[in-house]
């Protein structure tokens, strides 16, 4: 994106006056004629989210076929139905189908996120046609259309507001806004954020609190969350660095094998002089003991056995691939509001006349914490003037909170729920006091006074006014400020000071202020009579960091994995958050206005440097996802909101809120937190790079036991000699060793030290040097004792069946010993922990045993199989064999250890 993407209506209707805005519409107050709607609607058509165009499920499911490793796979099976080993071709076939019918219904599920944004269109709509008020399909609006809200409304469409008392809105799913929005309807500069444009509601976005007209703008596509919709179906979702690498490899590996066949059959006929049908046979053995047909499988059990272990830790994987992806993951875009914080407001702070600065603990609207007076405990019961503060806060209020089995719920603003949780922190009871002060009238808050102020009567008879509001709105209308000593002269510049203190931590202030009534008082509130009051103090008001946020942000940079904030709120508050949980703040926040200025070079090298970004619309996340993946990285980017979804798609994890986010976030994204907390992300990453460990054990545990029957013809056709294994040999050895044993490594615990390491290079090969001497050396091992001892039984006089029969048990027990060892890639698996520390191995070794001697000893499969029993003696030559590999692979780790 070379621009950032352009507003969703071409004309600029938050910079114009409610009557400019009419004119451009061509629309009145009243609202449009039933026939100007019909008209206007055959022209901008219905007011819905169009589907987009997709495959067909027959496309789709063949696309999982397009793998070079399927491609070897499908080769395997072809050669195995020409030798007619039908149940070895039904195995190989059978992978590549489970396969390919996993992917399928994994794309099917992504094509979900779609349908969830145009869920959240709102089914009816309440509009003014000739003056007239009717309910109406949303999908009927028209531009031009006067439309009415209320409280719990959803939005049916983009609007510009004519009207409204006392209307906020919740966009936190668009904007990111922590709190509700305050709306006027006076215009707003022309290049004011979307977050900025006070005087416009959008559609999908909720009505909190207050009534408004408006007149709608854009419908369907037009709006911002259509806009979003078309970005989320042009956003190219990217395919993991595993899938990247197996593809490589697999393409690598299937030239490799063509390659080599065609080079020994010719050595074969024309320097061995064997004849062309037995060198073809030799060739499909050594095709067969080449291909890894294992391995797609044993990747898909190992990234499952990855998924239960995430779910455990309440991280749901929606996309198997992405298990891998986190332990790649080397930059984590999170969002700040439900992500970071909570998304509940608390008071976090109080001031009050003669006492030095309080502190209040906890989050939420759970009503449980602490009050700190310079860094001790106090008790608010032996502080009355607090008490009354927070009773004041109480009894001018409108919304309730009440514990419910899933917690504690607000019930209306969250101002209002954060005053209250700490009254009842300080030990009051909204319903008692309620009692005790029965409401007799109220002013509600409106943005043109900034205050709201009720009317109470105490048992006594005696009436009171409580206030609170803007502290710039509620100290005008104070006379005086509780202190030490009782009430005394306002002190306006120590108030304005602390009101300034509370901003610097991006904290929202509401001053708190009352006055008892003069006997006789009447029995309505006017605003004449809201004045003469006495301050009680001032809150400061936060959407608090989870408690867990800052130790994950820790774990995070000690596993080289930088997390940086992206949100629609404002730069302060956004930098005041960073600052609690422990992010480097070295760099200024960015806003969206500044990445505008940015081309992408410059915006490249931005990213690497900055930590938070603020004020973001969903062009700018997107543009930053990309921007950091032209760098090399591997981003996570988390998200709730609608807002988040376009990101969520093209990160290479997506992870959204499974409590608080929305549906459009889940389907885009790869990953959903079942408990909203940033810390599983961290356990996540954990299993993620413990799933790449096992993947790479299995593939170091599958590529020498292919090596080893492929170097065993190889060394047969070399000297001249009979094959000492037959494909049918390979087969079962690939299938009873590379599915059993090596499924054992997928249940590897985490090795120590796991998060203390710097993530992988996506970009480097899936195959490391070292991986490829340890094949090398390993294969050399296997084929050594395997071709030896049918060597050393041939030469015995052994029938050339026994001989076989000894040679492959050889290679199964060698490739049994081995599993052993690739238990551990560098350390010793001479421990206990490494000899008895993974039941599966020790579980798959006695299964094969079992099955080798079925195979040795059963008469159905020597006549199968061609096999012959063996003696004692045998299996001591072929024991004592697992056991020389063995310890030669941990020689080999000695010595690699001291180097």
């Amino acid at each position: 994106m070379d621009q950032p993407a352009k507003p969703a209506s071409p004309v600029p209707f938050h910079a114009l006056s409610v009557a400019e805005v009419l004119a451009q519409l061509d629309s009145r107050a009243e609202g449009l004629t039933t026939e100007e709607a019909a008209a206007r609607r055959a022209r901008f058509g219905p007011n819905v989210l169009p589907p987009p165009h997709t495959r067909g499920p027959v496309e789709r499911f063949l696309s999982q076929f397009n793998n070079a490793v399927i491609y070897v796979l499908l080769a395997a099976g072809t050669i195995t139905a020409l030798l007619q080993q039908w149940v070895d071709c039904g195995v190989i076939f059978g992978v590549v189908i489970i396969n390919a019918v996993i992917g399928f219904i994994q794309e099917g599920r992504a094509e979900e996120a779609i349908t969830a944004v145009r869920r959240l269109l709102s089914p009816q709509a309440m509009v003014l046609r000739g003056g007239r008020r009717l309910v109406l399909p949303a999908q009927e609006l028209v531009p031009g259309d006067v439309i009415l809200l209320q409280s719990g409304d959803r939005v049916p469409a983009d609007a510009r507001l004519l009207e409204l008392r006392e209307l906020r809105m919740d966009e936190a799913a668009l904007t990111g806004e922590s709190e509700p929005v305050e709306k006027d309807p006076r215009p707003v500069a022309e290049g004011a954020q979307i977050a900025d444009r006070r005087c416009v509601v959008y559609s999908g976005t909720m009505v909190t609190l207050g009534r408004a007209s408006a007149v709608v703008t854009a419908t369907g596509l037009r709006t911002e969350i259509g806009r979003i919709s078309a970005m989320l179906a042009g956003v190219e979702q990217l395919t993991t660095p595993l899938l990247r690498q197996l593809s490589d490899f697999g393409r690598a590996l299937t030239i490799v094998i063509l390659v080599a066949v065609a080079v020994i059959y010719l050595f074969g006929v024309y320097v061995r002089t064997y004849p062309h049908q037995q060198m073809f046979l030799a060739m499909v053995g050594l095709a067969v003991s080449a291909i890894p047909e294992a391995l797609p499988a044993i990747i898909t059990i190992t990234l499952a056995v990855g998924v239960r272990r995430m779910a455990a830790c309440k991280a749901i994987i929606r996309r198997l691939p992405a298990v891998e992806t986190l332990g790649s993951v080397t930059v984590i875009c999170s969002d700040k509001t439900g992500t970071l914080t909570r998304n509940e407001m608390s008071v976090h702070s109080v001031a009050m006349a003669g006492l030095p600065p309080i502190e209040v603990t906890g989050s939420g609207y759970q009503p449980v914490g602490d009050f700190h007076m310079e860094g001790r405990n106090m008790d608010p019961a032996k502080f009355p003037a607090l008490l009354e503060l927070c009773r004041a806060a109480m009894l001018c209020n409108e919304s309730a909170i009440h514990e419910t089995p899933e917690g504690w719920v607000l019930s209306g603003d969250p101002t209002d729920g954060a005053l209250l949780a700490l009254g009842m922190k300080a030990g009051l009871g909204q319903q008692a006091l309620a009692a005790l002060y029965a409401e007799i009238d109220a002013i509600p808050f409106e943005s043109g006074h900034r205050f709201m102020a009720t009317l109470r009567q105490d048992l006594d008879g005696a009436r009171w006014i409580f206030v609170k509001g803007a502290p710039e709105a509620v100290l005008k209308l104070c006379a005086r400020q509780h202190g030490k000593s009782g009430e005394e002269p306002l002190d306006s510049g120590w108030w304005h000071a602390q009101v300034e203190r509370f901003g610097a931590d991006a904290q929202r202030t509401i001053a708190i202020a009352a006055r008892r009534c003069a006997i006789g008082a009447p029995d309505s509130l006017s605003f004449p009579d809201v004045r003469d009051l006495t301050l009680l103090g001032v809150v400061g008001i936060i959407d608090p960091p989870r408690e867990e946020a800052m130790d994950s942000v820790r774990q995070c940079r000690s596993a080289g994995v930088q997390v940086k904030m992206v949100t629609g709120d404002h730069a302060g508050t956004a930098g005041a958050v960073a600052r609690q949980i422990g992010l480097d703040e070295s760099a200024r926040p960015l806003s969206g206005a500044d990445l505008d200025l940015l081309d992408d070079a410059q915006l490249a090298d931005a990213v690497e440097r900055a930590t938070v970004f603020a004020r973001t619309s969903p062009e700018h996340k997107l543009r930053l996802v990309e921007a950091l993946q032209s760098r090399g990285h591997v981003v996570a980017m988390t998200g709730d909101g609608v807002n988040d979804a376009p990101a969520l798609k093209r990160a290479d994890v997506g992870v959204a809120m499974g409590i608080k986010g929305t549906e459009v976030a889940k389907e885009a994204s790869q990953m959903v937190l079942a408990d909203d907390n940033f810390a599983s992300i961290v356990r996540a990453v954990a299993e993620g790079r413990t799933v790449f460990d096992n993947i790479r054990k299995a593939i170091l545990y599958i590529l020498p036991t292919n090596g080893g029957e492929s170097f065993t013809i190889l060394l047969a056709i070399a000297f001249g000699l009979v094959l000492p294994i037959t494909p049918a040999h390979i087969l079962w050895i690939n299938m009873v060793t590379e599915v059993t044993l090596s499924v054992a490594l997928a249940f590897e615990p985490p090795e120590p030290m796991i998060m203390r390491r710097r993530p992988r290079d996506p970009q480097a090969p899936i195959l490391s040097g070292f991986m490829i001497w340890r094949v090398l050396l390993v294969s050399v091992l296997m084929v050594s004792c395997a071709f030896g001892l049918f060597v050393y039984e041939m030469s015995g006089g052994a029938e050339l069946e026994a001989a076989r029969t000894v040679a492959v048990n050889t290679l199964v027990v060698t490739q049994a010993a081995y599993l052993v060892n690739t238990r551990f890639l560098y350390a010793s698996a001479l421990t206990r922990a490494g000899l008895f520390g993974n039941r599966f191995v020790l579980i798959g070794i006695g299964l094969v045993l079992v099955l080798q001697m079925l195979f040795t000893y059963t008469p159905w499969m020597q006549g199968l199989f061609h096999t012959r029993a063996i003696g004692i003696d045998a299996w001591a030559r072929i024991f004592a064999a697992g056991l020389f590999v063995f310890i030669a692979v941990e020689a080999e780790k000695k010595l690699l250890s001291r180097l």
